[in-house]
């Protein structure tokens, strides 16, 4: 007699449980057509996307687009009118969901009275998870608190308060934050200091939803944008799906034939008196533009500037924001 399959706990055999384990973890955030009104105003209509462990995904959008809306509809803030939300594999709707979420709202604000220190243990508190003192010591020192850990909140800068506000969202050691404008009230400095913290929770696996209308902090941090539009999903992908193709611009001297057959080699070429753009191909790998230029100069060429060149987030969101304007006439 041949034995069936080992049963484990819950009814699953060993070959079962095997190939469940093989699988890849769920997406840590998945919605489909969340929609949302608000008496006569349609906030939401019939949103859908994913955000992938260990990425970080930017919404973007106008004021009024329903990012924050939606982000709401994700932790479970407010009920949609229909659709369906899953966070780290579980419904929206599940606590557990959300206890593994850190989340820094776009407005809010802490008791006066306490000190950074204790803001954390609350938190910590709230979330049900047991934190070391140390480890809370050093949340605050990833965001540049560490020597304001024992002042009182109430003579915190604006600045300040979002740094402290980030400390919270990490603090209860989350696999998915969201983050709604987490460095409109920091300098230059601070903004830098997020951008290798999101890069950083990106190298642990941490997923990021990030809404922000700072969109060249969007664009050095970001796998993939979200951009919102009238509550709709106006388009999403990668950076390199968006901006389209990516162009080398070249200022050169004693171009010969020879040297003008190497850029055409590249990529399509146009040239303008001295100034030459190459298209560079989608495959492209980091020795193209070096291997070009030592060939150029080996034929002769004064290469006088090399810039590589690529339409902004910012004129792709505005060239798809006019061009919904234009469809709506």
């Amino acid at each position: 007699m041949t034995a069936g399959p080992t049963a484990r706990p819950g009814g699953l055999g060993v070959d079962e449980a095997r190939r469940l384990a093989e699988l890849p973890p769920s997406p840590a955030v998945w919605c489909s057509g969340l929609r949302k009104r608000y008496g006569r105003q349609t906030a939401v209509d019939g949103v859908s996307f994913t955000v992938g462990r260990g990425e970080i995904v930017g919404l973007l959008g106008p004021n009024g687009a329903g990012k924050t809306s939606v982000i709401k509809i994700l932790l479970g803030l407010v009920r949609p009118d229909a659709g369906e939300v899953l966070l780290l594999g579980r419904p929206a709707r599940d606590p557990r969901s959300r206890a593994r979420v850190g989340y820094l709202p776009e407005l809010f604000r802490y008791q006066p009275w306490l000190t950074p220190g204790e803001v954390l243990a609350l938190h910590v508190r709230l979330a049900g998870v047991a934190v070391p003192a140390e480890e809370r010591r050093a949340c605050l020192a990833t965001v540049g608190l560490a020597d304001r850990a024992d002042d009182r909140v109430g003579g915190f800068s604006k600045g300040m308060q979002q740094r402290l506000g980030l400390a919270v969202a990490l603090v209860a050691r989350p696999e998915l934050v969201v983050l709604d404008e987490p460095t409109s009230a920091l300098d230059p400095v601070g903004r830098a200091d997020v951008r290798d913290l999101l890069l950083a929770l990106r190298s642990r696996q941490v997923a990021v939803l990030l809404n922000s209308h700072l969109i060249g902090e969007v664009e050095r941090v970001c796998d993939r944008v979200v951009i919102l539009d009238k509550g709709r999903v106006a388009a999403a992908g990668s950076l390199p799906e968006l901006l389209g193709r990516r162009e080398l611009r070249l200022r050169l001297g004693g171009v010969s034939a020879g040297a003008e057959q190497r850029l055409a080699a590249v990529g399509p070429l146009t040239r303008d008196g001295d100034s030459f753009t190459v298209a560079l191909p989608a495959e492209a790998d980091p020795t193209t533009v070096p291997d070009l230029v030592a060939d150029l100069v080996a034929l002769g060429v004064r290469v006088h500037a090399v810039e590589p060149g690529r339409i902004s987030l910012e004129e792709r969101l505005l060239g798809i924001l006019r061009a919904g304007r234009e469809g709506d006439r």
